[in-house]
């Protein structure tokens, strides 16, 4: 039998886990019965505070803030037990070897997981698992600690505030006397040394001077620190010179040292050992936890199957216009495969929401795009602020082109020097039509700023380019985009094509002026020379990679003519051996459905699965062959 667990423990997460704690915990099956036993009792004069600390935390956390794009109501308060919908987390942090758009790769990702979870080979776990024995459902070894990766958007902050919720509520990790909770985001503020115990009365006042024996304790100790990616000092767990460098040290709580050595002790077990740390980062900040002592590491998939349903059941009071939504979605694949973010639903539920809830609906007006998608949402934004300021198409293409250098150079947080770059008033993004398109985030010495997602973003800065006073120099952005390799251009390129559509830019038109014709022609001409210098590029994976994305410009542009020039004289498209998404599918479908001429059509090897197929099998029956 026990040959049997070793040669499967490196296809069983959980048997592999299981094993590890019999090596850790030795052959006396006393030991195991321990664990679950024996909880640290509270002294008298700690059970006060620990009451008035759950209190504290239940209050900071029972309710979600959730932005609207409306004028009367811009943010709405939900209590959180009612609004949190339950996300996919795996037990395992899967190597990405392809640096892609994380809206582009989700939709591979969830695909393998579907495969793989039939195949057993990754196990699904609930928050409440993160610090809990194999052994037992209440108490892991000490010391453990745990890293929870995600995409942005995907829920890493609304789950910890769950973690924390439930813990002052007395539902989860009861092992756990207090729990202490950190954004990193806030500890950049701090720029000077200082020790464990003020980081925590900073927060928790009333602790006063019993930390002391707070800390005779530490097994029932967790530490929660949210958001690693934006922890602006660096903590190298691969430095080994580290643990022997005094300037480093901080080997007790009131020992002053930085705060990335507070942090990188209390992960390393160096400071209070015996206490749990939970992390949680994206994926882009992974790497610097490779050498850490990371007990478990997870992986947020975001919604799965019928999760995303419960996402739009519980956004809307009307369940009808919820089914109505969640439905229009699930047709709709491009909108779907976004759906597994919760970013994304709420995106997708501020934007389609209106079409189900009028008495007169038109069908023909419903995003099928994501540029339509939006292209709807900024337009909702400008309807409900725009008339607040003079001139929003000067301002929109500031923020634009502020938007475009945080894409080029891959950043997502901005400061008042940036705003002062580009011309821009603080006030506007907290009182003008730009409120709910910018987070204001609140920090101890500093404002910093970010678009909601960054697909709005990558979207503000196509918009920009379009809105450019220069058509001429579209050309130069659009060449030098897309032969960018990492794919961070990738999304904003779909935008720019779909936007060339006049369809698609009609609403936004009414606010900000007619788009240039010029720039409209440049683009549609840039679209029909990539195709046309792609269909005969499709010998390498790298070529098969870039006509695929010509052919989700012409998906976006919506536009039939160019479609129908483009490929009116290929009788053949192959992308074998290329993996596709349920996306690539629906793409290649729509083409496939606008053109008369294509009849050999090869998929070999491109795993498109089920639902590949069932996206593909409009336009299938043109093809004379297919492979």
């Amino acid at each position: 039998m026990w040959e049997s667990f070793l040669m499967w423990r490196t296809e069983l997460p959980k048997l592999d886990r299981i094993l590890r704690e019999i090596q850790e915990l030795g052959p006396d099956p006393q030991e195991y019965f321990n664990i679950g036993q024996g909880l640290y009792e509270l002294p008298t004069q700690l059970m006060d505070v620990q009451q008035k600390h759950k209190e504290t935390l239940r209050t900071r956390t029972e309710t979600l803030r959730v932005n609207t794009i409306l004028m009367t109501e811009k943010v709405k308060v939900f209590q959180l037990a009612d609004r949190y919908a339950e996300l996919t987390v795996i037990s395992t942090v899967r190597d990405r070897t392809l640096v892609e758009h994380e809206l582009l790769a989700r939709g591979r990702d969830h695909e393998d997981y579907r495969e793989e979870q039939l195949r057993r080979q990754l196990e699904k776990i609930r928050t409440d698992q993160l610090f809990q024995s194999s052994f037992s459902r209440s108490k892991s070894k000490s010391g453990s600690s745990a890293a929870v990766a995600g995409v942005p958007g995907i829920g890493k902050t609304t789950m910890v505030q769950k973690i924390v919720y439930d813990w002052a509520m007395g539902k989860i990790y009861q092992q756990f006397q207090f729990v202490f909770s950190f954004k990193f985001r806030d500890l950049n503020s701090i720029d000077c040394r200082i020790n464990l115990k003020e980081l925590i009365l900073d927060q928790y006042p009333y602790f006063g001077n019993i930390l002391r024996e707070v800390w005779k304790n530490p097994e029932g100790l967790l530490f929660i620190f949210d958001g690693l990616d934006e922890f602006k000092h660096k903590i190298d767990f691969a430095d080994s010179r580290r643990d022997a460098d005094l300037k480093h040290k901080c080997p007790d709580p009131e020992w002053k040292c930085e705060v990335s050595d507070i942090v990188y002790s209390l992960i390393q077990g160096k400071l209070l050992p015996g206490c749990s740390v939970l992390v949680t980062t994206r994926p882009t900040a992974l790497h610097l936890l490779e050498k850490a002592n990371i007990s478990v590491r997870a992986e947020i998939l975001g919604f799965v199957g019928e999760e995303r349903k419960e996402y739009f059941i519980r956004h809307f009071e009307d369940q009808t216009v919820a089914e109505a939504v969640f439905n229009y979605v699930k047709e709709n694949e491009i909108l779907y495969t976004m759906s597994y973010n919760p970013s994304y639903c709420w995106i997708l539920a501020l934007t389609l929401g209106p079409f189900f809830t009028q008495r007169v609906r038109d069908p023909q007006r419903v995003p099928k795009t994501i540029t339509q998608l939006y292209s709807y949402y900024i337009y909702n934004i400008l309807k409900n602020h725009g008339r607040e300021i003079e001139r929003p198409r000067d301002v929109l293409l500031r923020v634009g082109q502020m938007a475009f250098r945080g894409v080029s150079e891959r950043k997502i947080v901005f400061t008042d020097g940036d705003l002062v770059n580009y011309s821009l008033q603080p006030s506007q993004f907290l009182s003008g039509f730009l409120m709910e398109l910018l987070e204001r985030e609140d920090s101890a010495q500093s404002v910093v700023y970010t678009f909601p997602h960054l697909t709005i973003q990558e979207f503000v800065a196509a918009v920009a380019q379009f809105l450019n006073p220069h058509p001429g120099d579209i050309l130069k952005f659009l060449t030098k985009a897309h032969i960018t390799v990492d794919g961070r251009f990738e999304v904003f390129l779909r935008f720019v094509a779909g936007l060339s559509s006049p369809m698609t830019a009609r609403g936004l038109v009414e606010f900000l002026g007619p788009f240039p014709h010029e720039t409209t022609c440049r683009v549609i001409d840039w679209v029909k020379e990539e195709v046309k210098r792609q269909i005969g590029n499709t010998g390498s994976e790298a070529g098969k990679r870039s006509l695929l994305n010509t052919l989700h410009y012409l998906f976006e542009s919506q536009n039939r003519g160019l479609a129908q020039e483009t490929l009116g004289s290929v009788e053949t498209l192959s992308f074998r051996g290329m993996t596709l998404t349920p996306i690539d599918c629906a793409v290649l479908s729509h083409v496939i459905g606008l053109c008369d001429t294509i009849k050999h059509l090869d998929l070999g090897n491109c795993h498109i699965q089920c639902e590949g197929i069932q996206r593909l099998g409009s336009g299938l029956h043109k093809c004379q062959a297919l492979r």
